[in-house]
């Protein structure tokens, strides 16, 4: 079975999610800790429950999910995972920061390119990755058929979606990507979105006001 801690990070307010199974394993997913307290809250999580970070995931590279990615990779040696289109915007977050008056010290090591229907492990579970671009040119999602939820970055929230007047943003281009990917999946999911709170596929899918089901 999978839980879903969420922390709320960063003057943008940025959903941070980490994922955990019983036997302790845990996945990052856009670590946006910006500050040293907010890295402490983090960490702290992660040592007071014994849990060991075994994957470092970006759902996509827009400077508010990205600023932890430099201290989890040297903090627990991991290698960051992206989608090979989103090399672009991790390249540009640094100068996103210095527009937002955000300065941070970006990732620089390896990248492992997350490829949409190779599903991630994460001890017996499987994270399928899920191809939903449109706020984002590479952005993805994480879906957990097993334990019904997904996480979907900054392309659906509780009654609205992601910007789309960003660099690589396409209104048509995520409406497909919602109706083919998100509204596909069972009702009952829970969509853990970018910012703000949880909602449901069937939710949305009935009460979206930019993308009805």
């Amino acid at each position: 079975m999978l839980h879903v801690k969420v922390f709320l990070f960063n003057p943008v307010q940025e959903n941070t999610y980490l994922v955990y199974n019983d036997e302790k394993q845990c996945i990052i997913i856009d670590p946006g800790c910006y500050s040293e307290n907010e890295q402490e809250d983090l960490t702290g999580f992660i040592e007071e429950n014994g849990l060991k970070p075994v994957l470092l995931l970006n759902t996509h590279c827009h400077l508010d999910h990205v600023f932890g990615n430099k201290f989890i990779a040297e903090k627990y040696g991991l290698i960051l995972h992206i989608h090979p289109m989103e090399k672009k915007m991790l390249e540009l977050a640094p100068a996103s920061g210095l527009m937002w008056n955000m300065p941070f010290d970006n990732y620089q090591g390896n990248l492992e390119y997350l490829v949409p229907g190779r599903p991630l492990k994460l001890g017996k579970d499987e994270i399928q990755v899920l191809f939903t671009p449109g706020h984002s040119p590479g952005s993805v999602s994480f879906y957990s058929p097993g334990n019904g939820f997904v996480i979907s970055g900054d392309v659906l929230f509780r009654d609205s979606i992601g910007r789309t007047d960003l660099p690589g943003g396409d209104f048509s281009v995520l409406s497909r990507s919602i109706i083919e990917q998100l509204y596909s999946l069972p009702g009952e999911t829970v969509v853990y979105s970018g910012h703000g709170p949880s909602t449901t596929v069937e939710r949305e899918k009935i009460h979206n006001p930019y993308v009805k089901g």
